[in-house]
């Protein structure tokens, strides 16, 4: 029987609507019986987590997939367990009266095959499957099918409202980049050389090795100078992007909650709160 409510690690749970509630972190069987009495299930939004009746659910086989008989909005305003894991008789009275369990048939008699303890003990004790451990996790006064004590009558269990607050990812604007071009004046400037030309005299001190020949007579020569040459490329000088930060920020919320108060008649002032 443990390895078979093990099974349930994991699976998700699905309301009566078919909204995804969270993921089976544990199970709670009744040692008398061996039905599975609550699942307790991380919803991401408490530290805690929470305690979901397993009374008539229905397992999917081929998707794992847990639905209970409940709402997810009572789950979410649920009393939540506690980190050791424990579920004291109060805590458990609470979730009878929370969920509207009838506390002498709690258990998932639909779940597998049961076996009864030799003698046919009831002790009410939840054993909590999934935790390393086949020791009871917790006591959890009517799982075996008892009924409340008269102590159990004379009380009440006093509600409020709890504010559940999370965060969800909205779109809160856009940002968008485009390229254009615009013309801009360029002034750069570039070393040039040309050539000029200069008369030179150099006297001739032998007039015998030069034809002295009177006459018309002329010479030239060319000069060359540099030019200024422009064009014009285009180069890739930088990468442009978009880039999203995302920054830490805090928000206070405010809403008004319901709770109830307890008045009591015919007892001592001093005592009442």
């Amino acid at each position: 029987m443990a390895q078979q409510v093990e099974e349930l690690i994991g699976d998700a749970v699905y309301d009566l609507d078919g909204d995804k509630i969270g993921k089976v972190k544990r199970v709670y069987v009744d040692n008398s019986s061996g039905a599975p009495t609550w699942a307790s299930v991380s919803t991401g939004l408490f530290k805690d987590d929470s305690l979901v009746p397993l009374a008539g659910a229905q397992l999917r086989q081929d998707t794992r997939e847990l639905q209970v008989r409940v709402h997810k909005e009572a789950v979410k305003s649920a009393p939540h367990l506690e980190h050791d894991g424990l579920i004291s008789r109060e805590s458990e009275d609470e979730l009878f009266v929370h969920y509207g369990i009838d506390p002498g048939h709690p258990g998932w008699d639909d779940y597998g095959r049961h076996a009864e303890r030799p003698g046919g003990e009831t002790t009410g004790t939840g054993t909590a499957a999934g935790m390393g451990t086949a020791a009871g996790m917790g006591t959890a006064a009517g799982m075996g099918g008892t009924t409340a004590s008269p102590a159990d009558r004379e009380s009440m269990v006093r509600s409020e409202e709890q504010l559940d607050v999370g965060t969800e990812q909205q779109e809160s604007g856009r940002a968008r980049m485009r390229k254009y071009v615009v013309t801009e004046e360029q002034s750069v400037t570039v070393p040039t050389s040309h050539e000029e030309v200069h008369v030179e005299r150099e006297p001739i001190t032998d007039p015998s090795s030069v034809n002295a020949d009177l006459g018309d007579e002329e010479r030239e020569v060319t000069l060359h100078e540099e030019r200024v040459t422009v064009n014009k490329e285009s180069v890739p000088v930088e990468r442009v992007r978009l880039a999203v930060d995302e920054v830490e920020d805090e928000q206070t919320v405010s809403d008004t909650v319901r709770k109830e108060r307890i008045e009591t008649e015919g007892t001592d002032p001093d005592d009442r709160r």
